[in-house]
């Protein structure tokens, strides 16, 4: 078996660099909580993150943030700010480029569906270890309010390398 290799983040021309989807992720706050999932399938499964998926059609990315929330946990998020862009490239997963969105409220009941179980943690509390590795970098900035850019190279679901600039 040939061992993956990726070159440094920033030796990477991330402007000729092309995803293989387009997706998006959506983060719900209550107060000192935030609402996500466990992923039940696909890409990440049995991993902890917000809901959100790949962008169809001509659907904006924040329409698809409110949608992807609303197949994967039946509520509508209300009051959404951008959060951010993250950028992942890999050689042995999907080269995903995804819009981060924060929403302060919502309608409805998070419920658990087919694709994820809603559960709500205390901002001071992430359940890093079970989130992908690069969301202790970057989460915590855009849940207090910033927005994020951030790079990062992955192998076998590993963070090899990233580059993030916080604002």
């Amino acid at each position: 078996m040939n061992e993956i290799t990726l070159p440094p983040v920033s030796e990477i021309d991330w402007s000729t660099w092309v995803p293989e989807q387009v997706a998006t992720l959506m983060f719900i706050l209550r107060n000192d909580e935030v609402l996500l999932i466990r992923k039940k399938r696909g890409l990440g499964a049995g991993k902890i993150n917000g809901p959100g998926g790949r962008i169809e059609g001509d659907e904006t990315p924040e329409e698809c943030a409110i949608r992807e929330t609303n197949e994967e946990l039946l509520i509508n998020p209300i009051n959404t700010r951008f959060g951010g862009e993250l950028f992942f490239h890999a050689e042995d997963m999907p080269r995903i480029h995804v819009h981060i969105y924060v929403a302060t409220d919502f309608e409805g009941t998070p419920s658990e569906t087919d694709e994820a179980i809603p559960i709500w943690f205390k901002l001071d509390q992430l359940p890093f270890d079970e989130m992908w590795d690069d969301d202790r970098i970057w989460l915590g900035h855009v849940l207090q309010g910033g927005t994020v850019e951030g790079y990062f190279t992955f192998i076998e679901e590993r963070l090899i390398d990233q580059q993030v600039i916080f604002n």
